[in-house]
This record gives structure tokens, sequence and C-alpha cells, in this order.
């Protein structure tokens, strides 16, 4: 048996449900969580600042097709931005 314990100690043991203690501590333990959030309402304003532009590019395209793009490039890029804010 395990640590010469006789099957007489063993069923003894198992069978007194209220005299076994719990070896493993089964507590759960708070997350901690990042502290620095980022700034909602910087993300927004970048957010909006890059649809306008977005909005923009899209209605150069019938007039200008290579002005269109580079808007849409650079409203790409500020979206990167809004992403690190």
């Amino acid at each position: 048996m395990i640590n010469n314990t006789t099957e007489k100690e063993l069923n003894d043991f198992l069978m007194d449900r209220e005299g076994r203690k719990i070896s493993q501590d089964y507590t759960v333990k708070p997350i901690q969580l990042e502290k620095d959030y980022p700034d909602a309402t910087k993300h927004q304003i970048v957010s909006f600042i890059k649809s306008g532009i977005r909005i923009l590019g899209y209605v150069l395209i019938p007039f200008d097709l290579l002005w269109a793009a580079g808007i849409l490039v650079v409203s790409e890029i500020v979206g990167i931005i809004e992403e690190l804010v």
C-alpha cells in the first residue's frame, strides 16, 4: 500500500469523512487587472476623425481616384494611431 498504510487504516480514513482534512487550498484569488486603462474618450475622438477622413475619401472617388486613394491611406494611418491611443 501507499506509505506503508494498511488496508484497514486506509479504509478507516476513507470512511471518516468529517475527520478528513483537505490539504489543498481552494480559495479563489482575485485577478489583478492592468492599472493603466486606455482613454476611451481619446479613442472615440480619433475614431470619429478617422471616419470623417474615410467618408471624404469615398466621396472623392468619382472625382479624382488618386486623391481618394491617398486620403483613404491617411485614414488607415489614423486607424493605427487610434489603436495606440
